[in-house]
């Protein structure tokens, strides 16, 4: 009964700050929206099919940080070579995240969760992995605190399933303030994009390690 009330509290809390956010940073957004539209090209916003909750998918909205250049067949670049300084720089202050806002209002994402991977990835997860759906996804995590881009697949997965395992609003509210020092300190931020799934995933998966979200 406790956890249902916190639960609501949470979304509660969720569709307030989220609201208030988009009224604060609405100049921001519409300084971002420009350059990107000015710097990129339309269009400005980079939507994906993410898993959410229970893994229902759902459309994520962020920021474009990169160009649609192909090469002579029609094939686009790889992202390295599309990534531009500027979408290197919306990346590592993660504006580019800022309009999953908007997925939060609309119940589909959290402030604070694990990050919707790409929706191919839900295949190889193994039943325990599977059990980091059963929050919703979040802008920020523990992972993200934790190491960010840096951290390696299986820390990753470890440090998701720590959080829905130990949720708690005193949790989030930690990994808030916590996510405003990474932010500005550009800790955990790789370039080159988000954290991959190995290609040899699963079948060279190391085996878990639980002491990798062992403690707050």
């Amino acid at each position: 009964m406790m956890r249902s009330i916190q639960w609501r509290l949470k979304r509660f809390l969720d569709v307030l700050l989220a609201s208030l956010g988009l009224v604060l940073l609405l100049p921001l957004l519409i300084v971002v929206y420009g350059l990107v539209a000015t710097k990129l090209g339309q269009p400005v916003f980079f939507t994906q099919v993410r898993p959410g909750f229970k893994g229902r998918s759902f459309t994520m909205i962020k920021f474009r940080t990169m160009t649609d250049e192909r090469d002579d067949k029609g094939k686009l670049l790889p992202n390295t070579q599309r990534l531009t300084t500027f979408g290197k720089l919306l990346r590592r202050t993660s504006l580019d995240e800022l309009p999953e806002l908007i997925n939060v209002l609309r119940g589909e994402m959290s402030l604070v969760g694990p990050r919707p991977l790409r929706l191919d990835y839900l295949e190889h997860y193994t039943p325990r992995e599977m059990r980091r759906h059963d929050v919703p996804p979040g802008i920020t995590g523990w992972a993200q605190v934790n190491g960010r881009n840096a951290l390696s697949w299986d820390d990753k997965l470890n440090y998701d399933l720590w959080y829905v395992d130990h949720w708690s609003l005193a949790l989030d509210t930690r990994v808030l303030l916590l996510t405003v020092r990474k932010v500005f300190d550009h800790q955990g931020v790789r370039e080159g994009g988000g954290i991959a799934m190995p290609p040899s995933y699963p079948s060279q998966k190391s085996s878990s390690k639980p002491s990798a979200g062992s403690k707050p």
